[in-house]
């Protein structure tokens, strides 16, 4: 996996966001291509109701809640895309940019697990990409996704790198004249962190519900509906304002909920895994030399 490091750095030395849109619409189109490739897959299959259970394990839920989290919060990015647009008005609204790409998405997420379920069933992996084989097309399928998450990774690092750089360290190395030396040590660390912890803990859909659970639980439902009372607090008056209290106080509750519940079924079963790991290679090998 080292080999991945060096071009995964490279690739966050790049500091506007005008410049990774090019790479983010490439990696769009190669995305939608590759859903094009798992649904001949899917529907290549037997779809059938038989032997699915429609309603899972509820100690299960609360992976499930983490992995929708991380899968359809992009808080970080919400407020960088908006400001850069030419026309912000438009990105919000009933049919503004942000609806109809969550709306999108949402279906295709939808459609994607449903038919791969009833498809591979228990046997479906972390990832759908993991389940449809090994041939060719496959093979072309798991090869455009990656490409596509890496060429998209410095956009999802570009607000961590802005927040810890430009407001936490930059006004301390604003005169100095190996400033941009320092940015750029900066880049390569967040990186660098954010590859060790993919390689600490290789189980891609345990990971991926901790991180939704840990993180975006807080972020992107405790704290809005917090900073919303906050901000609006002296006008929120009568049965509107009541509405509006109750409302985020019942969101927050529910964050809270889930951050927790969440967290330690997460980490529960990735401990698990790991012990699972541990018991296979103390297991000696058999040898049958009768």
């Amino acid at each position: 996996m080292l080999i991945f490091l060096l071009p995964l750095i490279l690739i966050n030395y790049i500091r506007s966001l005008k410049y990774l849109a090019p790479l983010s619409s490439l990696a769009n189109l190669l995305t939608i291509v590759s859903f094009g490739i798992i649904l001949y897959y899917l529907i290549k299959e037997d779809i059938t109701f038989e032997n699915r259970q429609a309603i899972g394990n509820w100690r299960d839920y609360p992976l499930f809640f983490g992995t929708v989290l991380f899968a359809l919060e992009a808080i970080s990015m919400i407020m960088p895309l908006e400001n850069e647009m030419k026309t912000p008005q438009s990105f919000g609204g009933t049919c503004g940019v942000l609806n109809l790409g969550m709306t999108v998405i949402v279906l295709l997420y939808l459609s994607m697990g449903l038919l791969g379920y009833l498809a591979y069933g228990k046997d479906v992996g972390g990832s759908i990409s993991y389940t449809i084989g090994s041939e060719i097309p496959a093979l072309i399928c798991k090869l455009m996704l990656v490409f596509a998450i890496f060429v998209t990774h410095s956009l999802q690092m570009y607000v961590s790198i802005d927040i810890v750089w430009r407001q936490y360290l930059l006004p301390k190395y604003e005169k100095s004249p190996y400033k941009i030396v320092y940015e750029y040590v900066v880049r390569t660390l967040l990186v660098t962190g954010c590859f060790l912890l993919a390689v600490a803990v290789p189980y891609l859909d345990l990971f991926i519900s901790l991180f939704g659970a840990l993180t975006l639980s807080a972020l992107g439902l405790g704290f809005p509906a917090v900073i919303e009372v906050c901000l609006y607090w002296c006008d929120l008056k009568g049965a509107w304002g009541k509405w509006i209290i109750g409302k985020n106080i019942l969101i927050t509750i529910f964050a809270i909920f889930g951050l927790i519940i969440g967290t330690y079924t997460s980490l529960e079963k990735i401990f698990l895994k790991f012990g699972e790991t541990s018991s296979d290679a103390d297991i000696p090998e058999y040898n049958d030399n009768s």
